[in-house]
């Protein structure tokens, strides 16, 4: 009986399918990854034991460096238009006549810590002569003049019917009276609720985020 020869076949494999992948996955992660923004000061902020995550969007960002310079800032990654609301509003209620390009240039200020007689100036700067202008802090210490006052209330404004949360970020070697400020400002705008940011030092075993932390890294390493 004749033996049948089966045709040799090539054992290489085409890798091009598979770089083409690759680069589609390593494209995805790039767009996908969010950076953390650079803060305006350093912030040393004391110890706890939080049991919970910080709200990242759709959250108002009030800073106490260890000068007592107070700064504000929106955490809006959606919807950029709530950052045009709050500077229109802002320009607006204190007469500061801003041009379109100074209102546009807020999208791109991560924070703003000048007294409302400088935010024009500072608007108008480019995003490296901001980064080496020291900024005085936004007035707060004068019940009269607490600029923040007004900050906020644009802000609750342009977040109107939409869940807004306050976070203050303290360093610990600012004084009482500055926090005092801050929270008199949010008071004034009928804000009694706010998230204090600190230092995790430890999560308490048990606690809600520690159930988060321990899914998270059963689903990493698998």
């Amino acid at each position: 009986m004749p033996s049948v020869k089966l045709p040799r076949k090539s054992t290489d494999t085409d890798m091009t399918p598979f770089v083409d992948i690759a680069f589609l996955i390593l494209s995805f992660f790039i767009m996908a990854t969010k950076f953390k923004p650079p803060e305006p000061v350093e912030i040393t902020t004391p110890g706890s034991v939080l049991s919970q995550k910080l709200p990242e969007s759709n959250a108002v960002m009030i800073t106490m460096d260890s000068a007592n310079r107070v700064f504000f800032s929106v955490l809006s990654d959606k919807d950029k238009s709530k950052y045009d609301a709050i500077i229109q509003g802002i320009n607006e209620a204190q007469n500061l006549n801003l041009s379109p390009a100074e209102i546009a240039s807020f999208r791109q200020v991560f924070a703003v810590g000048v007294p409302f007689s400088q935010l024009k100036q500072y608007l108008d700067m480019s995003d490296e002569e901001q980064k080496k202008v020291r900024q005085a802090g936004i007035p707060v210490m004068d019940s009269a003049t607490n600029e923040l006052y007004w900050w906020i209330q644009e802000s609750k404004k342009a977040f109107a019917g939409e869940k807004l949360n306050f976070l203050i970020k303290g360093d610990q070697k600012a004084k009482y009276p500055t926090f005092e400020a801050v929270v008199s400002a949010l008071k004034r705008n009928e804000e009694f609720k706010y998230n204090l940011v600190t230092a995790l030092d430890d999560v308490p075993m048990g606690s809600e985020l520690d159930k988060v932390l321990q899914v998270q890294g059963k689903v990493e390493k698998n």
